[in-house]
């Protein structure tokens, strides 16, 4: 016998609720540890941004996606706009130094 649709729905939205928590929890894991990088360059007078860095995790992500059947032009977009708000929090460490 096959499974009720609105029954799968509810298990499936069910999954994916569970996965956006965790998600969720470490986007916030990798907050706190950009947020103690951004204190460290601030102590220091290192840039906010590192170029070099963000070229290699934009190559190391996109195999990655690859690998995991996820689109890596998806990944790259993803860690552009994570990146785009570790730096605005370093500028602001900075700024406030």
């Amino acid at each position: 016998m096959t499974e009720d649709p609105t029954a799968t729905l509810t298990r499936l939205r069910s999954s994916i609720d569970n996965i956006d928590a965790a998600l969720v929890y470490l986007l916030a894991e990798r907050f706190k540890a950009t947020k103690q990088v951004g204190h460290l360059k601030a102590d220091h007078g290192m840039p906010a941004s590192d170029p070099a860095r963000e070229e290699q995790q934009v190559a190391r992500l996109r195999s990655l996606a690859e690998q995991a059947d996820l689109d890596p032009a998806f990944a790259e977009k993803w860690f552009n706009f994570v990146v785009a708000e570790v730096i605005r929090h370093h500028t602001e460490v900075a700024d406030s130094r």
